[in-house]
């Protein structure tokens, strides 16, 4: 873990460094922060140095340099680093997960028959095979020319190492269509590709497969909030993204993503961002001129 930790330091150019290696990203924090909401994409998140706190629904998890988070689907979340110093600074790395890749591997190991309906999100303690695997693939950062060959290779090991772990039940269902957590992120993926549209929980069920209630349990389960917070919270984020880029047009914004009345979005949006859209949206834009990356993981 040391030799990972000089390695990233020394490649850390701001908040956020994408690397050479595809989906390998490095996060720097010199201080604590508040939370920050945003929406995670499946990724796997190694922390290096410091430690940090992430709230999803009524759920909050905290990992440090022992630990590693795995969020398996898209889902909103808020993050908040708790020690980080100019001196030590918060160091982490986060792979974005290759669901694709995932299921080829699956097809090399053997059957589990046991059926998992839970969150598609946790912490676990970090192994020695695991480490010594990231170890690999955070080296391929100072060696460029051997990111095609090995990195693939490498990146498979982590996954297979991951899948082995205690949240590798969970992604193996994600990873295959016909698993019922298969059919719940399908379902996610419906509300994220009409997250502007009025939310039927019986069309969801329908495209899941399952009856309301049991879809409704299951969903729940998954994401640790109902399909309607989960819209809320997709809709809200789309429209910070639009504030920033659309200044002074609230109320366009708004409908845009599907709310009717603006005067709900602006108090549904201030209690999820700790401020009303314009105010929001100015002070992000300040803050994208000073620190144009975004933290994740």
């Amino acid at each position: 873990m040391d030799e990972i930790r000089d390695l990233v330091s020394r490649n850390a150019a701001g908040r956020r460094t994408e690397t050479a290696v595809p989906r390998l990203a490095i996060m720097k924090g010199d201080n604590p922060t508040g939370m920050m909401p945003s929406v995670y994409e499946p990724m796997l998140c190694l922390v290096l140095q410091g430690s940090k706190c992430v709230v999803i629904g009524d759920q909050a998890m905290h990992y440090d340099s022992a630990s590693y988070f795995v969020s398996s689907v898209e889902i909103p979340a808020s993050g908040q680093i708790v020690d980080a110093s100019p001196e030590r600074p918060y160091l982490a790395l986060s792979l974005t997960l290759n669901m694709t890749a995932i299921a080829e591997i699956l097809l090399d190991m053997p059957d589990d028959p046991v059926v998992c309906i839970g969150a598609c999100f946790g912490t676990s303690p970090v192994t020695p095979d695991l480490a010594e695997a990231w170890l690999r693939l955070a080296r391929l950062i100072e060696r460029p020319q051997e990111v095609r060959v090995l990195g693939p290779l490498i990146e498979r090991e982590i996954l297979y190492r991951l899948l082995q772990g205690p949240q590798g039940a969970a992604i193996r269902q994600l990873a295959r269509p016909e698993s019922r957590l298969g059919h719940i992120r399908r379902a996610i993926g419906h509300i994220r590709s009409n997250f502007d549209a009025p939310l039927r929980v019986d069309e969801l069920a329908r495209v899941a497969g399952m009856s309301m209630s049991v879809f409704h349990r299951h969903f729940k389960d998954v994401t640790a909030m109902s399909p309607i917070q989960y819209q809320k919270s997709i809709r809200l984020h789309e429209a910070r993204r639009r504030l920033v880029g659309e200044v002074g047009d609230t109320a366009r914004v708004a409908f845009s993503v599907g709310y009717e009345s603006v005067t709900q979005f602006s108090r549904e949006y201030s209690r999820q961002f700790g401020a009303s859209p314009a105010r929001d949206a100015r002070q992000l834009r300040e803050r994208m001129a000073v620190e144009p990356e975004m933290i994740e993981g």
